[in-house]
């Protein structure tokens, strides 16, 4: 252990479903400002109370248009995350990591003491906002070694401090933060794609949580867009789904369809199965897509589908 023990009991209350910030940014394809405010204001009027983002996502376009539909709003849980400073670049172009927008700003590593505070100073700048909820270590595979003993122990501070409610760890893969887990005492780890219903890797990082106390919250439950719409168009993990990620999906469809449960519905749903899992957060660009996965995620999926897929090899006792 690097620091105190995980604090599961004392952590607030996390919503069941929340809404992912990094599409409104820009994500593949420019967002306008209205069609992203009529997206935040869909997600809140479909009963949404829990809402992250980061400065990664449109360079920090993500926290400016999130914190001004927020404006004004009370009761709701808002995450952000370190590790990436932006610093102004005049390089021009665009950005090429991922977003559609002018690349006004270059990203730089650092998971410092002082960059850690630098960047949730600047995060609330941008959010226009006195305070986030939970601040989560964002990306630190090629890091680790400086997060686990600078960046934790800053984030516990403010903590500590009251400053923010609670500390975890964001990251695509679970080797990494299971050691977070192990080693400190983070409050939530925001998993990305690693726990869905093609996708079970992570679960020895929930098995963990649960004994723990740490709550997660399961990111990237369509795998990037693959389980998104009955059709399986989309991408796996950001990429064409390879034809072993294909045929399965089609045979998980296949169940799920011969039980009465739209793809997307049990994709939302199966993560929610686990003890450790708080929540799901779901990325949308448009107002459309928010209340089309609203209109499923609160229907029941019955057991034998589970227990189906089970049977088949297709999901993890």
């Amino acid at each position: 252990m690097t620091g105190d023990v995980a604090r599961g009991d004392d952590v607030l209350a996390l919503p069941s479903h929340g809404f992912g910030a990094a599409p409104i940014a820009g994500l593949y394809e420019a967002v306008s400002e209205e069609q992203a405010r009529a997206t935040v204001e869909a997600a809140w009027s479909s009963g949404v109370r829990l809402f992250d983002t980061a400065p990664h996502y449109g360079l920090g376009l993500s926290e400016r248009r999130l914190g001004a539909a927020l404006a004004g709003r009370t009761g709701y849980v808002l995450s952000t995350k370190v590790g990436r400073l932006l610093v102004p670049s005049s390089r021009g172009g665009r950005d090429d990591q991922g977003f559609d927008v002018p690349a006004d700003h270059t990203r730089v590593w650092d998971f410092s003491r002082d960059g850690v505070r630098r960047s949730l100073e600047e995060s609330l700048e941008r959010l226009g906002l006195p305070a986030v909820d939970v601040a989560l270590i964002h990306d630190p595979d090629q890091h680790m070694e400086e997060a686990l003993a600078h960046a934790y122990p800053a984030l516990a501070e403010l903590r500590d401090q009251g400053v923010i409610k609670a500390v975890g760890v964001g990251m695509n893969q679970w080797q990494a933060p299971l050691r977070f887990v192990e080693e400190t005492g983070v409050d939530v780890v925001m998993l990305a794609g690693r726990y869905t219903l093609l996708d079970q890797s992570g679960l020895p990082l929930l098995e963990a949580c649960a004994k723990r106390g740490v709550r997660v919250l399961a990111a990237g439950v369509f795998n990037s867009g693959l389980l998104a719409t009955a059709r399986l168009s989309g991408t796996f993990d950001y990429a064409p789904a390879p034809p072993a990620v294909l045929d399965r999906a089609r045979r998980v469809a296949a169940i799920c369809e011969s039980h009465g449960v739209p793809l997307p519905q049990a994709a939302m749903a199966f993560p929610l199965r686990h003890p450790a899992v708080a929540s799901i957060v779901l990325g949308a660009r448009s107002p459309e897509e928010v209340r089309a996965n609203a209109a499923l995620w609160d229907r029941p999926v019955p057991e034998d589908l589970w227990a189906e897929l089970e049977a088949e090899g297709l999901l993890t006792p």
